[in-house]
């Protein structure tokens, strides 16, 4: 089968497209035969180093959607020809095939497409996690989401728009200032040209917001704290400008605000709440409520699909099709 391998961290050059051996399935493993492949950042920031692989070579990408074609012993829940995705089950998707434990999988609805499914499993997750289990959002009337055009954010802006939540969206350029208030954004700030506290302020006379969703990291979680009210949340969840270092914890304590990290797959670590989150955010799918926008790259066109994420080219999800 094909597979792009990495040997060493790199530019997405790096990503080689090989010939290797066909999986074989473990005790509790099924094979999948892929027919659309997730694209997210946190495989870049693998790619590049800022997360290490432990392992090369190595195949990258955490999720993706197929067929099983083959069962070890074991399985019970699933059988040759069902239609599954997966999104917990760590790196293995950049690939024709993969063999990977049954407790990672999901039956795809039969009313949902491929693209749907691997444009919003992965961040429709964690965007479950980030308004419903890291806290609740909806006890939070205001909240400020960074990245707000990107994978996961597209998605936390809708459904936290569902949840009748004001959102105020930070953008990295003027051309995505329209899709963030598509995506269901009150107030849209251009990060590259203004200071966001400052807008945060203005916006909210002063009074700031509960709860800031950062995915940026090192170039905005102090001054996302900034914008919080007393004894409001800081969610980091991503780190695309790069770790945030000496970090001054006495900055919590004047206003009693929480800083907390969260990981999407912990959160579902369980097989029952997989299983429930994955079947809301299909419903959300379903109802409308999340729409998400996809980009389509062909499965040997996954070089310049990095270049674009990295580049902050594009806007909502990136999916890979054979």
């Amino acid at each position: 089968m094909q597979a792009f391998v990495i040997s060493s961290h790199g530019s997405s050059s790096n990503l080689k497209l090989k010939n290797i051996d066909d999986p074989k399935p473990k005790k509790n493993e099924v094979i999948i035969k892929h027919s659309a492949i997730g694209i997210n950042f946190f495989d870049i920031l693998f790619r590049k180093g800022q997360y290490k692989i432990l392992d090369f070579p190595a195949v990258l990408g955490l999720e993706a959607c197929g067929i099983i074609t083959e069962i070890g012993e074991g399985v019970v829940d699933f059988k040759v020809g069902d239609r599954v995705a997966y999104a917990t089950g760590g790196f293995g998707a950049y690939a024709e095939k993969r063999a990977i434990r049954q407790n990672h999988l999901i039956i795809c609805p039969p009313d949902l497409s491929d693209d749907q499914i691997v444009a919003t499993l992965f961040k429709g997750l964690t965007a479950h996690s980030l308004l419903h289990r890291v806290c609740i959002a909806t006890r939070t009337k205001r909240i400020l989401i960074h990245s707000v055009a990107g994978g996961v954010g597209h998605i936390l802006c809708q459904w936290a728009k569902y949840l009748g939540i004001e959102i105020i969206g930070t953008v990295g350029s003027e051309e995505k200032i329209p899709d963030a208030t598509n995506f269901g954004c009150n107030h849209v700030i251009n990060y590259r040209n203004k200071n966001f506290v400052d807008e945060v302020a203005k916006i909210t006379n002063n009074q700031g917001v509960g709860l800031v969703y950062d995915s940026v990291g090192k170039d905005t979680l102090n001054k996302s704290i900034d914008c919080l009210w007393p004894m409001g949340m800081c969610i980091n969840y991503g780190d695309s400008s790069g770790f945030v270092e000496n970090f001054d914890v006495n900055k919590l304590f004047s206003n009693s605000l929480y800083l907390t990290r969260p990981s999407m797959i912990l959160y579902k670590s369980i097989r029952a709440e997989l299983s429930m989150s994955a079947s809301e955010v299909f419903a959300a799918v379903r109802k409308g409520i999340i729409k998400p926008k996809i980009n389509i790259y062909s499965f040997n066109d996954l070089h310049k699909a990095h270049d674009d994420l990295e580049s902050r080219k594009t806007t909502g999800s990136l999916i890979l099709k054979f």
